[in-house]
């Protein structure tokens, strides 16, 4: 039966982060790359979403990923796993990039001042700046390609005699993985792209794979979602007291133990307690489920076009600016899914969507 809990997951992470990325556009921490801060407010308070949501959204979708990747693995061949991925990852971070996601790169270059006082620069650098920085949210579905076939090779040399293991795990391993969560977030960092946690990430899909993909486990999950869900609700106080008004996306705060430990509990909280109550489907989450990936793949042009366009240069006031991202972000990114993914080679090499096998009668 299809666990309908990890769809809902996937597509209400997918939401928050675009309301995260609307709220990140115009922060006044003094992150780079954004337009920043656009209001006379002393101090932001709309702000604090950043630092409730940030610490666990990529630490949940990669656990996911990696329960979804071993679903996966249990009815198709390695070889299946690897041409599924390559198509559905690869092919839209790489052909995608030139295809359509340079338009994403030229706005991202231009918040960021990359074409300021550019007389002297070639056309052609212009267009490898572009196509570099049309990258942008795509960096999640690239490291989940790299992992996936780092996993297909774990798993010539595992055989299932590890997973088989960790199917007895209990609330206590489960507790003291968070020192492991927290040791991973220390190392294989990039110093200048930080998204790039290669330690972190890895481990937290290899959790996925092996231990959270048990349904004992998440039995477990469920049965104690209360005390996670406290324990959540409680790190993500004292984390949004700590360190609100610094910049929670770098070094050291984003390799803190509170960071990690947030970011690990408050997975764990919304896998149990979706387990328990949000194992459910309708007409609703069946659409919003089927337009996730649309939705993550384009939803940051709409934001970022709205902030290039009329919020950098004051043409809107700020609540206009905020609300016209948030409604181009999640329209835009509908409209530009219901497009592409009907368009011929733009559907395979944007979404990774492939090509509708004909019937025998057609054929």
């Amino acid at each position: 039966m299809r666990k309908h809990y990890l769809d809902n997951i996937r597509w209400m992470t997918v939401v928050m982060v675009v309301i995260y990325h609307v709220i990140y556009m115009y922060n006044a921490v003094g992150i780079a790359g954004v337009v920043g801060k656009i209001t006379d407010m002393d101090v932001q308070y709309q702000d604090i979403l950043q630092y409730i949501i940030y610490p666990w959204i990529m630490i949940l979708l990669f656990i996911v990923s990696g329960i979804s990747s071993r679903l996966y693995l249990d009815r198709h061949t390695d070889k299946e796993f690897i041409k599924s991925r390559t198509t559905k990852l690869l092919v839209p971070c790489t052909i995608g990039l030139v295809a359509f996601q340079f338009i994403q790169g030229y706005v991202n270059a231009s918040i960021g001042g990359a074409f300021l006082n550019n007389a002297g620069i070639p056309f052609f650098v212009k267009v490898i700046i572009c196509i570099a920085s049309g990258i942008g949210v795509l960096w999640y579905i690239q490291m989940l390609w790299l992992f996936s076939l780092i996993l297909v090779l774990i798993r010539k040399i595992e055989k299932d005699r590890l997973w088989n293991v960790c199917r007895k795990t209990g609330i206590v391993v489960i507790l003291l993985l968070s020192v492991a969560v927290w040791a991973t977030g220390q190392i294989l960092n990039t110093p200048l792209i930080i998204v790039y946690r290669f330690g972190l990430y890895f481990f937290v899909f290899l959790l996925g794979y092996f231990v959270f993909s048990h349904d004992e486990v998440i039995d477990v999950l469920k049965k104690w979602f209360p005390l996670l869900a406290v324990a959540a609700v409680a790190l993500c106080v004292v984390f949004c007291v700590a360190f609100f008004g610094l910049n929670y996306a770098d070094n050291p705060i984003y390799k803190s133990p509170l960071f990690l430990g947030y970011g690990y509990f408050a997975s764990l909280a919304i896998i149990g307690g979706m387990a328990r109550f949000g194992d459910v489907s309708n007409r609703f989450t069946e659409w919003m489920t089927k337009r996730s990936f649309g939705l993550y793949i384009f939803h940051y042009l709409g934001i970022s076009s709205v902030a290039l366009f009329l919020a950098k240069p004051g043409l809107i006031p700020p609540v206009a600016a905020y609300l016209l991202s948030a409604i181009c972000g999640f329209a835009g990114a509908y409209l530009l899914n219901a497009v592409i993914s009907r368009v011929p080679f733009w559907r395979w090499a944007v979404l990774g969507i492939k090509k509708p096998k004909k019937s025998k009668k057609e054929a």
